[in-house]
C-alpha cells in the first residue's frame, strides 16, 4: 500500500507528498492508514478527473461548427518545463483568476513559469517587448494573452520558429499559433444582448442602453461589440451612447461619470467588468441604483458580488480559471509531444440573481486570499 501511495503521488498532483510518505517508519505507516487510503483516492480522483470543453472544427475559427467533448487533462510532466506567460494587464481579477488557474496546474503538472504583464492594452510595444526577452531569457515555450489581435504577429513570427506559442482567453490572428484556450468573445457579447432582448421584446416599450465595449483595438473587444449588437437585434433595446477605454476602474468610472451627466435618462448601463464595478458605487452616491441597471460582459469576483446583492443584474462567465488550467495543460501535452486538442474552451453560462448559486465558483474564481505569482515555483 506504501509502494502504490508513492507511485500515485509521483505522477500525479502531489509530487511533494511521495517524499513525506519515504521520511515515515514502519510504526508511522501502521498508524496512519486512512491518511494513506485518502491520498490514494484523491490522487486517484485527479487521475480521472475530465473536463467538459467546447472545441471548433476549424481550430480559431469560431464561426465553424462547435461540438463539446470530455478532455482528459495530461499526466505530470517528464520534466520541470519552463513557460514565458505573458498578460495584458493584471489591473482586475478577471486576469488574476486566470493566474490562479495556471499555478493550479503547473502545480499539478511539476513545470515552472514566469509571468509578464503590459499593464494595459495601449501598451502593445511593451508586450512585444516583454515576450521577446522573456522567451530569449530560456522558456520552452510561451502562453500569451494578447493586447492586440494583430500587433503582435511579427514578434511571434520570429518566437513561433523556436518555440511554441498558445494563445489564452483574447483572441489573436492565426500566425504563429500552435494552440488556444478560450471562448468566443462575439458569443460572451451576444449572450448579454440576448439577456436584454429577452428583457424587451420588440413590442414591448423601447428602452435605452449606455455602452462600454472596452479598450478600442484590443482582442477581444471588437468581437464582443459584435456579440452584443446581434443580442439586441428584434428587441426594443437602444444603444445610445458609447464609451470606449482601457480597463482601469478609474478610467471607466470617469466614463460612467461623463455618461451620467450626458444621458441622466438612459435604462442601462452595459459593458466591462471594471466598468460594471465602478458604476455600482457611482449610482449609489447619485441614488440611481433603482433608476439604471447594470450588467456586465464578463465576470469577476466584483461581479459576482454585485449579482448577489442585487447590484448587477446579469454577467456571462467563461471560467477563468478553467482556461488558465487549460493552457497550462495544452503546453505541456506540446512540449512532452503528446495529442493535443489545438483550440478549446469552457461553455459560457450566463449568471443572475435566479441562478449564482448553481454555478461551479471554483472554474471561475480565485480564492479570495490568493495573491498573483508572478514566478512560479
Amino acid at each position: 500500500m506504501l509502494h502504490l501511495a508513492v507511485e500515485n503521488c509521483k505522477r500525479t498532483m502531489f509530487p511533494c507528498c511521495a517524499l513525506w510518505l519515504y521520511s515515515l517508519n514502519r510504526s508511522d505507516f501502521i498508524r496512519l492508514p486512512v491518511t494513506l487510503l485518502l491520498i490514494i483516492l484523491v490522487v486517484g480522483s485527479a487521475q480521472a478527473e475530465t473536463w467538459r470543453l467546447q472545441t471548433w472544427s476549424v481550430p480559431f475559427d469560431y464561426s465553424s461548427n462547435s461540438r463539446f467533448i470530455n478532455y482528459k487533462p495530461t499526466k505530470a510532466a517528464s520534466r520541470v518545463w519552463h513557460l514565458c506567460i505573458a498578460y495584458p494587464h493584471l489591473k482586475d481579477a478577471y486576469w488574476l483568476n486566470v493566474n490562479y488557474g495556471m499555478v493550479q496546474e503547473a502545480r499539478r503538472l511539476g513545470v515552472s513559469f514566469t509571468l509578464v504583464e503590459a499593464g494595459g492594452y495601449l501598451n502593445v510595444e511593451r508586450q512585444r517587448q516583454q515576450i521577446e526577452q522573456c522567451t530569449a531569457e530560456g522558456a520552452d515555450a510561451l502562453i500569451v494573452g494578447p493586447v492586440s489581435f494583430r500587433g503582435l504577429n511579427e514578434a511571434i513570427i520570429e518566437i513561433a520558429k523556436i518555440m511554441p506559442v498558445l494563445a489564452t482567453v483574447n483572441d489573436i490572428e492565426n500566425i504563429g499559433i500552435t494552440a488556444k484556450s478560450g471562448v468566443s468573445w462575439i458569443t460572451m457579447g451576444r449572450k448579454a444582448g440576448e439577456y436584454l432582448a429577452t428583457r424587451h421584446p420588440a413590442d414591448s416599450d423601447p428602452v435605452t442602453v449606455a455602452w462600454f465595449p472596452g479598450p478600442l483595438g484590443a482582442g477581444w473587444v471588437e468581437f464582443i461589440e459584435v456579440g452584443f449588437k446581434l443580442g439586441l437585434v428584434g428587441s426594443a433595446v437602444k444603444i445610445v451612447v458609447t464609451k470606449w477605454g482601457d480597463t482601469g476602474k478609474e478610467i471607466q468610472r470617469t466614463l460612467v461619470q461623463e455618461v451620467l451627466e450626458s444621458h441622466p435618462d438612459v435604462d442601462y448601463i452595459v459593458g466591462n467588468a471594471l466598468m460594471a464595478e465602478a458604476a455600482i458605487s457611482t449610482l449609489l452616491n447619485r441614488k440611481l441604483e433603482d433608476k439604471i441597471k447594470v450588467v456586465s460582459t464578463y465576470f469577476t469576483p466584483a461581479v459576482y458580488r454585485g449579482i448577489r446583492r442585487g447590484r448587477i443584474l446579469a454577467a456571462p462567465d467563461d471560467s477563468p480559471v478553467m482556461q488558465g488550467r487549460i493552457s497550462i495543460n495544452q503546453a505541456v501535452r506540446i512540449l512532452e509531444n503528446r495529442s493535443f486538442v489545438r483550440h478549446v474552451g469552457p461553455q459560457i453560462h450566463m449568471v443572475d440573481e435566479d441562478n449564482w448559486q448553481d454555478i461551479n465558483m471554483s472554474n471561475s474564481l480565485a480564492p479570495p486570499s490568493f495573491l498573483p505569482a508572478f514566478v512560479w515555483p
